[in-house]
């Protein structure tokens, strides 16, 4: 991949999007510190926009809610405050309101997966909030494996964006833009987490495959190869439920098309 140029083909495109087709001023970015939304933040402010960087802690210790986002104060630093706002939405109080409210009426046991999913439903109403009274762009964050491989986000959550600058790229092209774009290594490092569980439980975890082995899948996908080798098989069988059972997110909302005869009049 010729790295600097897929960036100055995002930045060019954030751009031409945000000010000749939607006609916005900027850009709403969540925050979540990991290596996705660090990148999509980096390419949006270097569009020379303006920038709002949101965080949306919910069930935070006190010492993690207090300190400070590394990658914000990276941006700042880098790029300066003029451009960049960043604020931290404690929804803490909101999500456990509602969760009482819903709980009260009916509980069993898929409510910890449909919790989770509220509370990724809740940030992208506050993102919306912001995004509307700025004037801006509500940015995706998600890349090519979890968007369009094996749809590993929650619809109508963090699958609720306005634009997806990096939704064509895989894991490892998402690594390859942040090494080239200089952002801090722990980040890059760290394992990828949707943090919706409050034990911190990494994407791997959740999945059964790593990143890099559900990138393998998706190409091969396509391809009868007979000689894969057991843990081969176990990862494309992974990718093809999940890929399967998520084909709804992918898609858009079914419509039910009435016939032009029956809308007329006899």
């Amino acid at each position: 991949m010729q790295t600097g140029k897929v960036i100055d083909h995002i930045v060019k495109w954030l751009k031409d999007y945000a000010t000749h087709h939607a006609g916005i001023k900027g850009f709403t970015v969540g925050i979540s510190n990991g290596i996705d939304s660090s990148v999509v933040s980096t390419l949006c402010v270097r569009t020379g926009l303006p920038v709002l960087a949101i965080e949306l802690p919910i069930n935070l210790s006190k010492s993690k809610e207090k300190s400070k986002s590394i990658h914000i104060e990276w941006l700042k630093k880098t790029y300066g405050n003029d451009q960049i706002r960043s604020l931290n939405v404690n929804l803490t109080d909101a999500y456990h309101k509602l969760k009482e409210t819903c709980t009260e009426l009916q509980s069993n046991d898929k409510s910890e997966l449909a919790l989770a999913n509220v509370q990724s439903r809740i940030r992208m109403i506050t993102l919306y909030y912001f995004a509307q009274i700025n004037g801006y762009l509500v940015t995706g964050t998600g890349n090519k494996v979890e968007d369009f491989g094996i749809g590993f986000f929650t619809k109508y959550g963090d699958g609720g964006v306005d634009i997806s600058p990096i939704g064509d790229l895989l894991k490892s092209e998402v690594r390859a833009i942040a090494r080239e774009l200089d952002i801090d290594r722990s980040i890059i490092d760290a394992p990828p987490t949707d943090g919706l569980f409050g034990d911190m439980r990494t994407d791997e975890t959740q999945i059964g495959a790593t990143y890099d082995e559900l990138e393998w899948a998706m190409k091969q996908q396509d391809n009868n190869d007979k000689q894969m080798n057991e843990r081969q098989k176990k990862v494309m069988e992974i990718y093809l439920k999940r890929h399967q059972a998520n084909k709804h997110k992918m898609k858009e909302i079914p419509v039910c098309i009435i016939p032009k005869e029956l809308k007329q009049s006899k």
